[in-house]
Formats: structure tokens, sequence, C-alpha cells
């Protein structure tokens, strides 16, 4: 029983990991923050393969920060120091 809820939790992280990732490419923000939040994605993905649940929470609060207009900051529009 516990394995169909793991199987069910996985097939749901990964449903919504495949429209986060199609969220991220539509984004209009500069390319250094898209290739940012790939970047947490694909932490998240490899979280998934050791503790789902906590992938999930990541991927819940990502996803927050995204609707809410919170993006990490461009690390190219820094410019040289």
């Amino acid at each position: 029983m516990e394995r169909d809820s793991q199987l069910e939790l996985y097939g749901l992280v990964a449903d919504r990991l495949k429209e986060a990732h199609a969220t991220v490419r539509a984004l209009q923000v500069p390319e250094g923050v898209r290739m940012a939040l790939t970047r947490k994605l694909l932490v998240v993905t490899a979280a998934a393969k050791h503790d789902l649940a906590d992938a999930a929470r990541r991927l819940d609060r990502l996803m927050k920060d995204i609707d809410e207009g919170r993006f990490p900051q461009d690390p190219s529009a820094d410019g040289p120091e």
C-alpha cells in the first residue's frame, strides 16, 4: 500500500516538474535568471531520487516564488568588479 502512494507521489512530482520546466521556459526574464531557475529545477529533480517528499516541498516553494515574481538575480548582470 505504501508503495502505491510513493508511486502516486512520484507521478505527481514528475508531472509538476514537467509543468515547472515549461513555465520557466515561457517566462520573459533575462537568460541568466532562466538559467538559475533551471538549475533550481535540476536540484529538485536530483532531490526526488533520494527524498520525494522533500523534493515536492522544494518544488512548491520554488513555484510559489515564481508565481509571486520572486526570481534569483541574474549573475551576468553584475558585470566585472
